[in-house]
């Protein structure tokens, strides 16, 4: 490579390595790292401190220690943003976020009409603008966006299969938004990018063969193998909805699923549901007993299949936890499944859009760092 290519590199590489640290580094720990020359780590620094991506902080004496003290710094996490859209039938939400996965503002509104994709991305488009403003952002610092959205969604992002719609078929997800906010998009299924979220920042990031899973009146498995998204034929992957022998569509009319709605008022119903299963109804815990052994068979069917070491619930069900996983566990364990450990999500009903952001950094990592340096575990 010519010496403009090399610099290149050896900027990204310090870049990534700062963005994947969990707070300033020293001179020395970069030199450790990154495998670079104390000196070219330093060109490269002052570079990256005029242009606003890097901060040098104080330096601070370290008691016992003679010299001067050691030069730190850290990464400017907010110099590039990225936004993230979430999709439902009914609603939106959107987030911006720094470089970190923190996120910086936010944005919701209910969608106006659902069935026509064109007015539902512009309603998204609208959204990003929305959570930019209240991150405090400018339209120049965003570098690339996400949509995660229900269905089947190939790996350049053309929704393939949606149950009970054929509206969205075809449609081109990351061109379209593309045009209404002028950066890279990508897209996704919400579940897949559930399970990506949740390894990074949520219950998962000690196992790499996760599946979180929106089990209720929706459907759905989000599979990490190795720590990466298992997406299959045309993004078929976990669209459990869709298989007819499968009883994901069984309970759906039953309130205590409605625990996955995204309509606020049947979300209430469930939840009230299962406040009178605490309290001992006899008819609440029917139904959940009822809800725990249409889990539990779907979980079952996964554990003998995929064979993940961690599923997560998510999707609306951890809000249930208390009352779900240890009837699920049990009736898993009735079953004589692997010993799969079962948790709640972490990270509510943020999972997707956090990992929207996740597969931004991903995607994006060239451009905005340029080759992978040796990452931590679940980083």
């Amino acid at each position: 490579m010519n010496q403009s290519a090399v610099r290149r590199v050896n900027t990204s590489v310090i870049l990534r390595t700062l963005a994947v640290s969990a707070g300033p580094m020293k001179l020395t720990a970069l030199a450790e790292r990154t495998g670079l020359s104390r000196r070219t780590i330093e060109l490269v620094l002052d570079t990256l401190v005029d242009a606003g991506w890097v901060t040098e902080l104080d330096r601070v004496p370290t008691s016992g220690c003679a010299g001067r003290p050691a030069r730190r710094y850290e990464l400017r996490a907010e110099h590039a943003l990225l936004a993230a859209v979430r999709i439902t039938t009914v609603d939106a939400s959107a987030v911006v976020a720094d470089v970190r996965g923190h996120i910086l503002g936010r944005a919701h509104r209910p969608l106006r009409a659902y069935q026509d994709p064109r007015i539902t991305l512009d309603d998204a488009a609208a959204l990003v603008l929305e959570a930019l403003a209240d991150a405090g952002g400018s339209p120049e610092r965003l570098r690339a966006g996400v949509l995660a959205g229900g269905g089947a969604i190939d790996d350049e992002g053309v929704v393939r299969r949606l149950v009970h719609t054929t509206r969205w078929e075809g449609v081109h997800l990351p061109e379209e938004l593309a045009r209404r906010v002028r950066m890279p998009w990508f897209a996704d299924n919400d579940t897949n990018l559930g399970a990506l979220g949740e390894r990074w920042r949520g219950v998962a990031g000690d196992h790499d063969n996760v599946v979180w899973a929106m089990l209720g009146n929706r459907a759905g498995l989000g599979i990490l193998i190795r720590g990466a998204v298992h997406r299959g034929l045309d993004g078929a992957a976990g669209e459990i909805v869709e298989a007819v022998s499968m009883p994901a569509g069984s309970v759906e009319h039953r309130p205590v699923a409605w625990l996955t709605s995204p309509e606020t008022a049947q979300r209430a119903v469930a939840l009230a549901r299962f406040e009178a299963a605490r309290a001992g109804d006899a008819t609440a815990l029917a139904e959940v007993d009822e809800f725990v052994e249409n889990i539990a068979s779907i979980l079952t069917t996964l554990s003998w299949t995929v064979a993940p070491s961690l599923i997560v619930l998510g999707g609306g069900l951890e809000d249930a936890a208390d009352v779900l996983l240890p009837r699920v566990r049990e009736a898993l364990r009735a079953a004589r499944t692997p010993a799969v450990e079962l948790r709640a999500t972490g990270l509510g009903h943020d999972a997707p859009l956090v990992g929207a952001v996740k597969l931004a950094l991903d995607r994006m990592d060239t451009e905005l760092f340029g080759p992978h340096a040796p990452a931590p575990h679940g980083v």
